[in-house]
């Protein structure tokens, strides 16, 4: 096919395999952790990382994963501090970060607003070979990470609690799960658009959790389930020139769609 030919196309898929691999592992603990605003979060404040990098002439990509990062210890922070209230924390650091990144924007006229477009809706163009990289990098830490701690992490998820007094650095593990997660908003920004970024990480987990009941069956179940959307996104976006965020999000709503449907007849007839 002729899109194989061009190199941002070749990137593209890269970058949506090394997506696919991450996207079930963080997006299950997003869940369970009932922190899936806090990805939505994360990708909006990351929009002042990348007026500020356009701001003053750095990369965005690198602006942007200092600034989530900050947020993202920021966000533990302002959650034990609100404990009872843990939307406060979001619903504060959305807005101050939206307010931040609009405040930078106006102070740049020189072009800033199609930059800031391209990381709203994402554009596949855009992708780099730096940023494969990056990703991979990052998607290689994540599963070691993943399969060194993940009983660790299954008992912080469940009962942070019971982590503690088993003597799990809870406060830790919790900043390093949202920098983690932070630093992949980043890097993947660029392809699927801040404004979707959160959905592409949690819509495979949610999907996934249609099937499988256990932990590690919802994360394998996930992977192809991303793959299949990221790919087909990709595809549809190139041959209809419709931003790649929507569109991949937009498939994995139906697959969600089609999955509840076929449960609820296999249920149906089993009843």
């Amino acid at each position: 096919m002729e899109m194989f030919l061009y190199g941002f196309m070749q990137r593209a898929f890269q970058a949506s395999l090394l997506i696919s691999l991450i996207a079930p592992m963080l997006g299950l603990l997003l869940i369970l952790r009932r922190q899936s605003l806090m990805a939505d979060t994360l990708s909006h404040v990351s929009l002042a990382g990348v007026a500020l990098g356009l701001l003053i002439s750095i990369n965005p990509t690198w602006t942007n994963i200092l600034m989530v990062v900050a947020i993202a210890i920021l966000l533990e922070y302002l959650r034990m501090l609100y404990r009872s209230y843990s939307e406060v924390s979001i619903a504060i650091l959305m807005s101050a970060g939206m307010a931040l990144a609009l405040f930078l924007m106006s102070l740049n006229q020189g072009g800033t607003t199609l930059n800031i477009t391209q990381f709203l809706f994402g554009s596949i163009v855009t992708i780099s070979t730096e940023q494969v990289w990056m990703l991979l990098i990052l998607t290689i830490l994540i599963i070691v990470l993943y399969v060194t701690f993940h009983k660790a992490m299954y008992v912080l998820t469940f009962d942070e609690d019971t982590a503690f007094t088993a003597g799990l650095p809870t406060k830790v593990m919790s900043i390093l799960f949202n920098v983690l997660t932070g630093v992949t908003i980043a890097i993947i920004m660029p392809i699927v658009g801040a404004l979707l970024v959160s959905a592409v990480l949690i819509l495979p987990a949610a999907i996934s959790m249609r099937i499988s009941k256990s932990f590690n069956g919802t994360i394998l179940i996930g992977f192809p389930i991303a793959l299949a959307g990221m790919l087909s996104g990709l595809v549809t976006s190139y041959e209809y020139g419709t931003p790649p965020g929507a569109t991949i999000t937009l498939i994995l709503v139906m697959i969600l769609g089609i999955m509840i449907i076929l449960k609820k007849l296999w249920q149906g007839r089993n009843t």
